[in-house]
């Protein structure tokens, strides 16, 4: 199966977090986009990872996305290693996508960086013919993405680009809710964390909303470059 857009996330809920409006409005616009979690967020300080499992896949019914994937890796612990670079590699040669989006390149989270670095050296290694892979006894042939971007998260990186995902947001904070688990919930029993406050879920609408100010839209999403992002006329840019 080939897709247009392929969304890396190091936990479930990153991608939603960080892209999900962009991704729902690709969809709109015809775009085949799936999404691969590297782990199953078994690390969270509330719920488990059954249930995170249960909410990435309730999560990508509301965003339309065609495929789902999770490799599993060691949450808090994953590395940018040989073996796990061919797992992400599988994925990229199994799906063969335009465009991969991957974790912001530095925040808060270990895991964010470190699956930015991995993903986007999979993604050059991916085009290589003499690494081979094989998925089901079948061998792959290989696959470079022709772009590389990486959302932002809980920094407030200075984006490259931002995309006009003027009205998305409430199919993006629909997918972010279906983490129920994870969220602000004035009823939670559960210990508090820096994301289960009202004041994080609050700033992913005016985070948007500052990013769409900047452009003169209501609502944008922003996004850093591994290299220079190039337009056919001066007449495409908004």
């Amino acid at each position: 199966m080939k897709l247009d857009i392929l969304a890396f996330g190091a936990h479930p809920d990153d991608v939603e977090l960080g892209c999900g409006a962009t991704i729902a409005k690709e969809i709109s616009l015809g775009k085949k986009v799936g999404i691969v979690d590297l782990t199953r967020g078994e690390l969270g300080t509330r719920g488990s990872a059954d249930i995170r499992d249960v909410e990435a896949a309730n999560a990508a019914k509301i965003l339309g996305v065609t495929v789902r994937e999770n490799l599993g890796f060691a949450d808090g612990f994953f590395v940018n290693d040989k073996k796990n670079q061919l797992e992400v590699i599988k994925m990229i040669r199994k799906y063969k996508p335009e465009i991969v989006l991957c974790n912001a390149i530095d925040d808060r989270h270990i895991d964010h960086p470190k699956g930015s670095d991995l993903v986007s050296d999979a993604c050059f290694l991916s085009g290589l013919l003499k690494i081979e892979t094989e998925v089901e006894g079948k061998r792959q042939e290989k696959w470079r993405p022709k772009q590389v971007y990486h959302y932002i998260q809980w920094k407030n990186i200075e984006p490259h680009f931002v995309v006009d995902v003027t009205g998305f947001m409430d199919l993006k904070m629909k997918s972010v809710f279906a983490y129920t688990s994870q969220f602000y919930d004035p009823k939670s029993n559960e210990p508090e964390t820096p994301i289960t406050s009202k004041n994080f879920t609050d700033s992913i609408d005016y985070r948007a909303k500052d990013l769409g100010r900047l452009i003169g839209v209501e609502y944008a999403e922003g996004f850093t470059s591994e290299r220079y992002v190039a337009v056919e006329n001066l007449d495409k840019l908004i």
